[in-house]
């Protein structure tokens, strides 16, 4: 299969086969070999996160409009490589599962003032109902509950929009709450979530951000919420170590996959994404429901769980491409992985009356995940930290959500 680059332009590992045992995956329609992903946000200093938005563009000379010596599409369709909400729905078995209207909150820094007509534009594409302001289902405010928005950002919103379309596809009916943090601070972005987890009716916080490893003594506070599925994404830069919040005792740590259809029963396969975080906290206590699944960290392991996230492999996003204007494009990262995952928890309705944490229930409930026996991630003295086999792994946890009734 063809090699993509990371986010930082050094050349990834090939993808793998979804199995040494799984049927042929099905092609993918290839784009030229000028096609790769870039990050949607900055790298940021200590103290602050980057959001993990990865989008599938072309820096071919001639395609498209040239930016910064890359070339950008624009499209006013989805992409034909894009994943639908039904390809979701079908790969992870919640075709047709109701959340009853709980809500998924989404954490994302800086402002999106078009947030509500672009969500309407991909929800109408799709033919799934209105999420509007007026109707009760979409809710936007500051990261203190109120309603002085922070500036745009156009990086940050692309992250929005991909939060906002996934948590569409894989639940249709889930009310969603956007809160904005006014800069990408840790302190500001963790002040996000706990205003997020006072608000009413929420079943789940993602977070697709992330910065180098950090101390729950300094931050854990914020993410530390028994009732609420808090999750986060475990980062698009492979096995490099852990990545905060997703390296948080109290949070459930999302990584990828490459998914593409095949001939197996299930219709899909799966393998590890190369750029899908992995790896051990030097400084978070291990998580006490993993003990017996034979991480290899004497502290917290990444990740716990996994979703699609190559953005090879992605979904079709309707995204800015400036403060006023919005196209379609494909995108991926783990911050595509965690917001679905959110979503499922909010599908599944096991959280709200649990006094335990959320990231407890895949490893009491591995049964109903799809393991992923292949792919890796990077080069590592404990094969699980980055090479993915037979039950838990550092790049896909231990897997794949098979319905929700391990969430």
């Amino acid at each position: 299969m063809k090699k993509i680059l990371s986010v930082s332009g050094a050349l990834l590992l090939l993808l793998g086969a979804v199995s040494a045992t799984a049927p042929a995956a099905v092609a993918q329609p290839s784009p030229s070999a000028n096609w790769h992903a870039e990050k949607a946000c900055a790298d940021v200093p200590a103290g602050s996160a980057s959001c993990f938005a990865l989008k599938y563009v072309d820096d071919s000379t001639n395609a498209g409009q040239a930016h910064g010596g890359q070339a950008k599409p624009a499209s006013s369709t989805p992409p034909a490589t894009g994943k639908t909400p039904a390809d979701i729905q079908s790969a992870y078995n919640i075709t047709g599962l109701q959340s009853g209207g709980r809500t998924v909150a989404v954490v994302d820094a800086y402002g999106y003032p078009n947030l509500e007509r672009d969500l309407g534009v991909y929800r109408s594409q799709f033919g799934l109902p209105a999420c509007t302001v007026s109707n009760g289902c979409l809710t936007i405010m500051d990261q203190n509950g109120g309603n002085k928005l922070p500036r745009f950002n156009s990086g940050w919103a692309d992250e929005t929009s991909l939060d906002v379309d996934a948590i569409s596809a894989a639940c249709p009916d889930c009310k969603i709450l956007v809160v904005q943090a006014t800069t990408a601070s840790l302190t500001n972005l963790g002040t996000a979530v706990s205003t997020a987890a006072k608000q009413p009716g929420v079943a789940a916080i993602s977070n697709s951000y992330g910065g180098g490893d950090s101390a729950d003594s300094s931050y854990g506070a914020y993410y530390n919420h028994p009732g609420i599925a808090v999750t986060a994404s475990t980062g698009d830069n492979g096995y490099t170590g852990s990545s905060y919040p997703a390296s948080s005792s109290y949070v459930t740590a999302v990584g990828g996959t490459s998914l593409v259809k095949n001939s197996s029963s299930r219709g899909w396969g799966e393998s590890a994404w190369s750029g899908s975080g992995s790896g051990c906290s030097s400084v978070n206590a291990a998580l006490p429901a993993a003990a017996t699944f034979g991480t290899g960290c004497s502290k917290r392991a990444s990740a716990d769980v996994s979703a699609v996230a190559d953005p090879q492999t992605g979904l079709a996003v309707y995204a800015p491409s400036s403060s006023t204007t919005s196209s379609w494009a494909q995108y991926g990262g783990t911050s595509l992985s965690s917001p679905l995952i959110a979503a499922m928890y909010a599908l599944s309705g096991n959280t709200g009356s649990s006094s335990a944490l959320a990231n407890s229930l895949p490893y009491t409930n591995s049964g109903h995940f799809n393991d992923v026996a292949s792919g890796s991630t990077g080069t590592c003295s404990t094969s699980q930290w980055c090479l993915s086999g037979t039950g838990w792994d550092g790049p896909t946890g231990v897997g794949t959500p098979n319905g929700v009734a391990g969430l």
